[in-house]
């Protein structure tokens, strides 16, 4: 038999919350919502920089210094 939790179940140490247990498939889904703000967070930085452009023969040979 299979056991489902309707709702997330507290697990308290002293009467504090301490610990959380949820389905696999609500973990998972809140591990993608956390990356994604993590990549929206990290466009807007990138937004907020200036471009720089610079010749192709300048970014190859830094490549070859390296």
């Amino acid at each position: 038999m299979k056991a489902t939790w309707p709702e997330p179940e507290i697990v308290t140490r002293k009467g504090k919350p301490v610990s959380v247990i949820l389905p696999i498939k609500d973990y998972e889904e809140l591990l993608e919502r956390v990356e994604d703000a993590a990549d929206v967070a990290w466009l807007k930085r990138a937004r907020k920089k200036p471009l720089r452009y610079r010749p192709l023969e300048e970014y190859l040979a830094e490549r070859k210094v390296k």
